[in-house]
């Protein structure tokens, strides 16, 4: 089993998730709103004739955690989805996950995705 965690542009979270619920391969997902910085380093903007700079911008964070084989449908399914060509995109992170557990039933494992 593998975690996927994807750190998207918050506008791209709707297709994103389109493109996931049309796979059919996944059980659920944690979504999360984030503040980061990564190659960018910020945004300057101006208020008023002030200009300031934006150092972390938001982002949005999906956790999935998926069976092996289903993992580069998926990846290519985000990385389709999420992408605008330009700087901030995001990236995406492929983790190994030892167990799981589901707490209601104490299924494991993939029975527990």
């Amino acid at each position: 089993m593998k975690q996927i965690r994807a750190i998207i542009q918050p506008e791209k979270l709707s297709e994103v998730r389109d493109a996931l619920e049309k796979l059919g391969c996944y059980r659920g997902a944690t979504i999360s709103d984030i503040m980061g910085q990564g190659t960018q380093r910020g945004i300057t903007q101006a208020w008023r004739g002030e200009k300031f700079q934006l150092d972390l911008l938001p982002k949005v964070s999906i956790d999935l955690v998926v069976r092996d084989e289903d993992v580069d449908t998926i990846l290519r399914a985000i990385v389709e989805s999420a992408r605008t060509g330009e700087i901030g995109d995001g990236k995406i992170f492929v983790y190994d996950v030892e167990q799981v557990i589901r707490i209601r039933t104490g299924e494991m494992n993939e029975a527990a995705l």
